[in-house]
């Protein structure tokens, strides 16, 4: 019978345990699944043989919950969850959300603001020198100088405010086991691809190859040099031929080693076939909604070749794309089909995006020189593979494993790639979405969408009647349902009132209109902080008032109504691409 981790002094002993090697402390409940990060991380340390505890949501103002199992032989690991704490707690207008989904039933308030710092202080304080690793989205987007839209200021790297031992960033398998073993060494943690470690700038040694960023002070000083910065990161983001790079803050030096290398199909084979319970941990009582949605679905591919400028995907997992085997998803699907509570549907074989599987670079020369942001944009690479044979294959051979009624794609697909294979673009409307196909265009307009780096409208058009087509045919009620993002750099209300008409007559009103939100390190965020447009420095035009983003996307929602302050000398400021000056930073 399998067992989670354990979480008690008690559940230690019963494994024979008299201490952890590593003790892993996270902002969500623990749930023994292969889509909650704590759990992959706590897995893979214990198939190498390291004892592994999890501290699932401490009370961070209190150090004795973070030491109910003692102290760990190597290091503890932090992490905020499967999401950043802030996105978690705070809309994209900052009002406090009202539930949180990793929690059991969803009570707010088991987190809190900022949880990697927090839980970091506390175990500091809980467990006197202890190493403390620090990984996850949370830590990952903030590895350098970034902008928090939150307190509306530029943040140090997080290493240097929580005093942590090391930064892992990406997906993290590779990284902790080495830090494991080399701490186990007694060796140093330098040099290890995927992290970063700071250093007093006098005992920093420069390499051949260095890339130096621009410093917190020169930032903060002068804005528009985090438009460089998001240069020299997206230039430096190929495991292959990425550089080191160097940030200085104060007397310290941010140390950024090169990404680490994507696990092969094999090594991604091995992660989901660990020994996860797929269930929370057993003292829970209530149900946890981010389970409830995933229970069913499998994820078979990692890594997004996309580059959205507003999206941390690239920044976090990374442009190349990783798949599994059809045995490793094959056997995943029968462990839930298997279970007493499965209805017949498997609700996603999917991933950043679900129709990259089997897809990525068939030049692997070309691969691990290359510096592009985006695999698909401003066209799609001719390097890139396009061909869904593999993915169509592996939804038809899903389908045919024993309980298995249906198998949907509910997490979005790329249509710019789609459009590509004819084979798939049919079978979407015979077999695999359950009415309404998720797919992200964010915009109508191709100057905004070109700020995005997303397909022009016109590929959405001739995507939207392709689908259309194949679904007469196929003689079943389909929908596409679009993603818009509403307040994004550079657009204005009258951007929004073109969409509105233009979605009108495709029929294809969204039920939900996302405000932007500038997370840590993306480029659209470093657009929203400086005013300035990614590709040229031109001034753009930044919704920052509550007020005004909630107009953009009542406008898409609601039309001219919902709208009611409607600028007149907008489409003045369209014409000119933005209006008004730059914003002032301080």
């Amino acid at each position: 019978m399998r067992k989670p981790l354990p979480m008690t002094a008690g559940e230690m002993r019963d494994r024979g345990w008299d201490q952890l090697d590593v003790l892993i402390v996270t902002g969500d409940a623990y749930v023994d699944h292969p889509s909650f990060g704590a759990a992959i991380i706590g897995r893979v340390l214990e198939s190498n043989g390291y004892r592994v505890g999890i501290v699932a949501q401490p009370d961070w103002k209190n150090p004795e919950s973070f030491t109910v199992m003692g102290m760990p032989r190597l290091f503890a690991g932090v992490t905020s969850g499967n999401m950043d704490s802030m996105v978690n707690h705070y809309t994209s207008n900052n009002r406090i959300r009202s539930d949180d989904a990793y929690t059991p039933d969803g009570m707010p308030g088991n987190r809190p603001d900022r949880a990697v710092l927090k839980y970091t202080n506390s175990l500091q304080r809980a467990m006197k020198g202890i190493p403390v690793v620090l990984g996850g989205i949370e830590a990952s987007l903030r590895r350098i100088t970034h902008y928090d839209f939150w307190s509306d200021r530029l943040k140090k790297s997080i290493l240097l405010d929580s005093k942590a031992s090391i930064l892992v960033y990406g997906m993290g398998e590779r990284q902790v086991v080495e830090i494991a073993r080399r701490l186990d060494k007694s060796e140093t943690l330098a040099g290890i691809p995927g992290t970063a470690i700071a250093v007093h700038y006098g005992k920093y040694q420069p390499e051949e190859g260095d890339v130096t960023l621009p410093s917190h002070e020169e930032l903060n000083s002068n804005p528009v040099e985090m438009l460089k910065l998001s240069k020299l990161l997206e230039a430096n983001q190929n495991p292959w031929c990425g550089a080191r790079l160097i940030q200085r803050a104060d007397s310290r030096i941010v140390i950024v080693e090169p990404p680490a290398e994507p696990l092969s199909t094999a090594e991604l084979d091995k992660v989901y076939d660990l020994p996860y319970t797929r269930l929370p941990h057993f003292s829970y009582r209530d149900e946890i909604p981010a389970l409830t949605m995933i229970k069913d679905s499998i994820t078979v591919v990692r890594g997004c070749s996309g580059g959205c400028t507003f999206c941390t995907i690239g920044l976090h997992q990374g442009k190349f794309i990783t798949s599994r085997s059809r045995e490793s998803v094959l056997r995943e699907a029968a462990e839930i089909s298997s279970s007493p509570a499965f209805r017949g549907t498997i609700s996603d074989l999917g991933g950043p995006t679900a129709n990259m599987y089997g897809l990525g670079c068939d030049d692997p020369e070309q691969m691990k020189k290359c510096r592009r942001p985006s695999c698909l944009y401003p066209e799609i690479c001719s390097h890139f593979r396009t061909d869904h044979s593999s993915y169509i294959d592996l939804l038809t051979k899903t389908g045919e494993v024993p309980e298995v009624k249906n198998v949907f794609i509910s997490s979005g697909i790329r249509h710019d790639v789609a459009l590509r294979d004819p084979d798939f673009m049919a079978r979407l409307t015979s077999k695999n979405i359950s009415g309404h196909l998720r797919i992200a265009p964010e915009h109508t307009h191709d100057r905004i969408l070109a700020l995005m780096r997303k397909p022009t409208r016109e590929v959405w058009e001739r995507f939207a009647a392709e689908f259309n087509k194949n679904a007469g045919r196929s003689g079943r009620k389909q929908y596409i349902v679009p993603y818009i993002i509403a307040a994004f750099p550079g657009c204005t209300i009258g951007d929004m009132q073109a969409a509105r008409s233009f979605l009108e007559t495709m029929g294809a009103i969204p039920r939900q209109v996302q405000i932007f939100l500038p997370t840590p390190m993306t480029v659209a965020t470093a657009m929203y902080f400086c005013g300035r447009s990614y590709p040229d420095g031109e001034p753009l035009r930044i919704p920052k008032k509550p007020s005004d983003k909630q107009q953009q996307k009542d406008m898409i929602l609601y039309g001219i109504k919902g709208a009611k302050n409607y600028d007149r000398n907008d489409a003045v400021n369209r014409r000119k691409g933005f209006s008004g000056k730059p914003p002032r930073h301080q």
